[in-house]
């Protein structure tokens, strides 16, 4: 049987775009100084799947949590030195995982030795979920955040979503003056 190239199977490439929204469209947003950040966690399967797969980190106890900066300011803002911390409602902080060393949080399962009288043994072994490509791909890596543009990525926290939590972020600079802006402090809103 042969497709019609209209008819022809997906591009993997297509199926793994991921955009996010406007900084000011998230529910859990806040503008200072011109610059609006958006925040974003991703905790359950459906939200999770389109971004990451079919294996959700927040499974695994990996907290994902999407950021989206806005830059509508005439200067350049500095982002490589951003920090996040997740505050959770009884003021408990956890800071955020870089994303290279999320993959060895979860370590894959021990390979099990089937022994067969008078024949090798046979090892089986699963991979680690969190040892994928989206991990790293998608975690935040902006350096600077040039006038009218924005930056997007995932932060990495090893915790559960809490309602009434809040995302703390601070290290934003503008690049002229090294003059640092004031920090964020995002209220987690229900969407």
């Amino acid at each position: 049987m042969v497709l019609a190239p209209d008819k022809a199977l997906p591009n993997k490439k297509e199926d793994e775009r991921f955009t996010p929204g406007a900084a000011a469209s998230y529910a859990s947003h806040q503008t200072s100084e011109k610059v609006t950040i958006g925040v974003l966690p991703y905790f359950n399967d459906e939200d999770a799947r389109p971004v990451f797969g079919k294996h959700n980190p927040y499974t695994y106890g990996v907290l994902p949590v999407l950021v989206v900066i806005q830059n509508d300011s005439a200067k350049t803002i500095r982002v490589q030195s951003l920090q996040a911390v997740w505050v959770g409602p009884n003021g408990d902080k956890v800071e955020a995982t870089p994303a290279k060393d999320v993959r060895y949080l979860n370590g894959p399962s021990r390979p099990n030795a089937m022994p067969v009288p008078g024949m090798p043994p046979r090892v089986t072994g699963h991979k680690n979920p969190l040892d994928t490509w989206e991990i790293e791909g998608r975690a935040f890596a902006a350096q600077v955040l040039p006038p009218g543009q924005s930056a997007s990525g995932f932060f990495y926290f090893q915790t559960g979503y809490q309602r009434h939590a809040s995302l703390y972020l601070s290290g934003l600079r503008e690049a002229e003056s090294g003059r640092e802006l004031l920090y964020f402090e995002i209220p987690i809103v229900e969407k």
